[in-house]
Formats: C-alpha cells, structure tokens, sequence
C-alpha cells in the first residue's frame, strides 16, 4: 500500500502539473482531458480540455491530480500540505522560491529548531506546500 496525494484545481490542473514536473524534476506519466473520455458528456462544454485526471512521477514520490468542474463541488484545497523531506539545501531552496513565485509564503524559508532550514507556502494554484531540510544527526 501507499499514498498518493490526489490534488483538486480549478481548471489549471494541466498548468500546475507541467510546473510541478520542471520544479521537481518529475515526468508527467498520464494527462486525460474530460473530452478524452466517456465522462466528457458530464461536463460543461468548456471544461472538455481540462484534465480528468493527471499523473506526476518524481524520485521521491508521486502526485496525482484533476481540474474539478464547478458543477461537481469546490476545488479549493484545504486542510492538506504536501511536505518535502530533502537534504540538498541549495535545491530546496530552490523548489521553495519556485513555488513562492505567485504564490503565498506562509512561513519563510529559515532555520528552524529542528531543520537546517523548513519553510510553508501556498503556490499560486492553491497547493500548500511545506520544504524540510533535516538537521544532520
């Protein structure tokens, strides 16, 4: 068994998946838009190119995610971060300022009590997102 955080967008599901695959250096194994399936019919005919569902393989896990359509409920993220374990400072570092970018840093990235450096944020398509640079032991 594991877990894979399935993310919830608004219609910039593509966008965010295509960001997340250069930032993390990940390949993106699967993107089907709703048109592309039978579940097309289920949706209003401007949502016929967003994804139905889209599928991120980086080495140190994977995410998977879908533009929610407006008639099928919220797509806002809530409750959720995506934590990021990683020793590399300099990278993350790198991935944080990156995702920062048009987005919201609810912590800045700092050394901290417990890490080298750890830092929050919320990337501008809503996904919150904590980077943890362990303290040698």
């Amino acid at each position: 068994m594991k877990f894979i955080p399935y993310l919830s967008f608004d219609g910039r599901c593509r966008e965010a998946f295509e960001f997340y695959a250069k930032v993390l250096g990940g390949r993106i194994e699967a993107m089907l838009s709703h048109g592309e399936t039978p579940a097309g019919a289920e949706v209003s005919p401007g949502w016929q190119d967003k994804i139905l569902n889209a599928h991120l393989v980086t080495e140190a896990g994977e995410l998977m995610g879908a533009d929610s359509p407006p008639e099928f409920g919220s797509a806002e993220q809530k409750g959720v971060s995506i934590s990021i374990q990683i020793e590399d400072e300099a990278r993350a570092e790198a991935i944080f300022n990156a995702f920062a970018d048009g987005g919201t840093v609810t912590m800045p990235f700092e050394t901290t009590f417990w890490a080298k450096k750890f830092g929050m944020v919320t990337d501008r398509f809503g996904t919150s997102w904590m980077i943890n640079c362990a303290q040698a032991q």
